[in-house]
C-alpha cells in the first residue's frame, strides 16, 4: 500500500481514531416546538433512534411542549425535557396550555429553558424542527449563541409546509428569511425533490437554496418492545387513525357513519384510534357509537401505533407527514381524508400521493356523503400496494441524515 513520504500508516490511525471518537461522544440537541399533536415529537423521536443506533457513543436530548411526550418509550442515549405547552387555535395563534398566565410569560419560561439547557448541554448539532426561530421567535437567541460557539445549527423541514401564498406570508410576517443565512449552516427536507419541494414558489435567495438537502422520506421501523392486541392477531382489520386526535373528528364521524350505515355491507372490522388530543366529550360520543356497531372497536391511543399499522389490512387517515411515512415504510394500502385548517398542508400531500398512485382519497367537502365513504371502505383492500407504482424509492432520509450527521461532526 502507497502513502505520501509524509504521512505515516500510525499517523492516519490515530487521526481516524480521534474522529471517531468525537463521533462517539457527541451531542445532539433537538428542538420541536408544537404541543398539540403527535407528528413533529414522533418525527423528532423518530431521528433521535435512528441516531443512537447508528452511532453507539452518540446523544441525543429532545426539547418539547408535548404534555404526552412521558408516555412514548426512548432508547438508550435519548432523553427528554418538557417545556411548558401551549395550544394552538384554529385561527392559528396560541394560548398557554396548563399554566393559567399570560402567553407572553410562557413564552419567556420557554425561551429561558431553551437557552440554558443549551448552554449547559452544548450540542455539536443543534436541529431545530420546522420552524426556523421557533415558536414566536423563542430559539433565535439560542441559535445565536450556540453558533458562536461553533455548533452546527440545521433546519429540518417537513416534504411540504403550506400552500406557496401562505408559506411566503407566514415566512415574512415571523421574519424568518434572513435567519436561513445568518443563523442556518444548512435546511434538510425529509423528503424527494422529485416529487414535491416545501419552498416552490417560495422567494428565496439563491444562498439560501443552496444550503438545502433533501434527504428523503424518514423510514419508520416496528418497536422491539411492542405487541399486537390478541383479537386482531387472526383477523384483517382496516386501522382509522386521526394522529393526535384534536383535528379528527370529521375524519371519524364519517367513518362511523359508514359502519352504522352497513349492516347489509360486508365491511372489514375496523378500529378506530381516536387521538389522546380529540375533546373528552367527542371522545365520549365516539365510544358509546362505536359499542353498539359489531365490527368495530375503538381506542383512545396507542403509544405502538406503527404496530397497529403494520398489521392492519387498510389504513384511514388525514395525511400527515408521519402516517404518510408510515404507509410508504410498511407498504400499506391507504385512504387518506386531509384536513385543509389551518393548513393545507395535508392536502398537498395526499393529493401528490393519490396522483402517484401510492394512496386514494377523498376531500371533506363530500363530508355529508356517507356513501362515498361506504364504497371507498369496500374499495380499500382491493386497492393496489404502494410498492406497485412507479415511484422511486423514498424513505432514505434517516439513512442520510445519519451519515449527514457524521460528516458534519468528524469533518
Amino acid at each position: 500500500m502507497y502513502f505520501a513520504d509524509n504521512i505515516h500508516v500510525s499517523k492516519i490511525h490515530s487521526i481516524m481514531t480521534q474522529l471517531l471518537d468525537r463521533l462517539d461522544n457527541a451531542k445532539v440537541l433537538i428542538y420541536s416546538h408544537d404541543s398539540f399533536g403527535l407528528g413533529h415529537l414522533r418525527r423528532c423521536r423518530a431521528i433521535a433512534h435512528s441516531l443512537v443506533d447508528a452511532y453507539k457513543g452518540l446523544s441525543v436530548l429532545i426539547l418539547s411542549g408535548s404534555p404526552i411526550i412521558s408516555r412514548f418509550d426512548f432508547k438508550a442515549r435519548v432523553d427528554f425535557i418538557r417545556i411548558p405547552g401551549v395550544v394552538k387555535l384554529r385561527n392559528g395563534d396560541y394560548t398557554s396550555l396548563g399554566l393559567h398566565i399570560e402567553l407572553n410569560q410562557t413564552l419567556a419560561i420557554r425561551a429561558s429553558i431553551i437557552q440554558h439547557t443549551a448552554e449547559i448541554y452544548s450540542p455539536d448539532i443543534f436541529l431545530v424542527d420546522k420552524e426556523p426561530l421557533g415558536l414566536r421567535g423563542e430559539v433565535a437567541e439560542t441559535l445565536r449563541l450556540l453558533k458562536l460557539r461553533g455548533t452546527i445549527n440545521i433546519l429540518g423541514l417537513r416534504d411540504v409546509m403550506d400552500d406557496s401564498e401562505a408559506l411566503q406570508a407566514e415566512w415574512q410576517r415571523k421574519q424568518v428569511i434572513p435567519a436561513f443565512n445568518n443563523l442556518y449552516h444548512e435546511i434538510w427536507v425529509y423528503g424527494s425533490e422529485s416529487i414535491v419541494n416545501p419552498v416552490q414558489g417560495i422567494e428565496l435567495p439563491r444562498s439560501t437554496r443552496d444550503k438545502m438537502r433533501f434527504l428523503g422520506y424518514l423510514r419508520r421501523q416496528l418497536p422491539t418492545r411492542a405487541y399486537l392486541p390478541r383479537e386482531y392477531r387472526r383477523k384483517p382489520y382496516l386501522l382509522i387513525t386521526t394522529g393526535g386526535g384534536g383535528d379528527g373528528i370529521d375524519l371519524v364521524d364519517w367513518v362511523v357513519r359508514a359502519y352504522e350505515s352497513t349492516a347489509d355491507v360486508n365491511l372489514l372490522p375496523g378500529l378506530v384510534v381516536l387521538g389522546p388530543f380529540m375533546p373528552k366529550q367527542a371522545q365520549r360520543e365516539f365510544q358509546n357509537r362505536i359499542r353498539k356497531i359489531k365490527n368495530l372497536r375503538v381506542k383512545t391511543f396507542d403509544s405502538y401505533l406503527e404496530v397497529l399499522i403494520a398489521n392492519a389490512q387498510g389504513v384511514v387517515a388525514m395525511g400527515g407527514y408521519n402516517t404518510f411515512c408510515e404507509i410508504l415504510s410498511f407498504d400499506k394500502k391507504a385512504l387518506l381524508v386531509p384536513r385543509e385548517i389551518p393548513r393545507l398542508e395535508q392536502r398537498i400531500r395526499a393529493e401528490f400521493a393519490s396522483r402517484k398512485n401510492l394512496v386514494r382519497m377523498l376531500n371533506l367537502k363530500d363530508l355529508d356523503n356517507t356513501q362515498a365513504m361506504v364504497q371507498a371502505l369496500v374499495n380499500l383492500p382491493k386497492q393496489p400496494l404502494p410498492s406497485e407504482s412507479d415511484t422511486e424509492d423514498l424513505l432514505g432520509g434517516l439513512e442520510n441524515l445519519n451519515q449527514r450527521v457524521a460528516e458534519l461532526i468528524t469533518r
